[in-house]
């Protein structure tokens, strides 16, 4: 099989999370950078948390598109940095996500934004533990953070074996480069990679190399 059969290689595909507050569709606007820098390595597809939030004053007039989270802290909000004592609506999400691998599939890994990186890290935990639900093989987490509700620590609890690439903003306002490191240290060799902005997903050239280095890891499968 040498190089030809390489060129013949589809592109890895990821199912795609994102933030607390957003939606499929605004992930897919904010990812463009992103998805140009990987084109014909790998292709990014998103979808919708299965959580509308009740709209505010900043959301989009249209309304077509209201923002979205994966799990709450309280009701109808959440808050990263808070030890929620009665987090709701995790397993719904966990069944969207194991939904779409199925639907969609298949999937060669995930990638994650803020809420949708925390939450792609507790699917990296139960994919780790043999969850048939979950067949990916790794998962890039962009300003990722650790749930602190006491009722999410079993997801924690053992190093997690999957790959996954950590994507960490010096200056994030939102998730805080700590946050984000302490998630890291919850996985097998962790791939760490600093950027000096803030809440976003970077994708100039510095990442866009560690990107396609990661990903270089994963040879699509032949033939599929």
């Amino acid at each position: 099989a040498g190089t030809a059969a390489m060129a013949e290689a589809r592109p890895l595909r990821l199912l795609a999370l994102h933030g607390y507050r957003q939606s499929a569709r605004r992930l897919r606007q904010r990812t463009g950078a992103l998805r140009k820098a990987l084109r014909g390595r790998a292709e990014l597809v998103a979808i919708d948390a299965p959580h509308s939030l009740p709209t505010g004053a900043e959301d989009d007039p249209d309304g077509d598109d209201p923002p979205r989270g994966w799990w709450f802290s309280g009701p109808g909000t959440f808050e990263a940095g808070e030890a929620a004592a009665a987090p709701a609506g995790l397993e719904e999400s966990l069944s969207t996500v194991a939904a779409a691998l199925a639907e969609h599939g298949p999937f060669d890994g995930l990638l994650g934004f803020s809420q949708g990186a925390a939450l792609a890290a507790m699917v990296c935990a139960l994919r780790a533990r043999g969850d048939p639900r979950f067949p990916v093989a790794f998962a890039v987490l962009v300003a990722g953070f650790a749930s602190r509700a006491p009722a999410h620590g079993h997801f924690y609890r053992e190093p997690i074996a999957l790959p996954t690439l950590h994507i960490v903003g010096d200056t994030d306002a939102v998730i805080a480069a700590p946050l984000s490191r302490e998630l890291a240290q919850c996985f097998v060799e962790p791939v760490v990679l600093t950027h000096p902005g803030g809440h976003f997903i970077p994708a100039a050239a510095a990442q866009k190399k560690a990107y396609l280095e990661f990903l270089e890891r994963f040879c699509p499968g032949q033939g599929q």
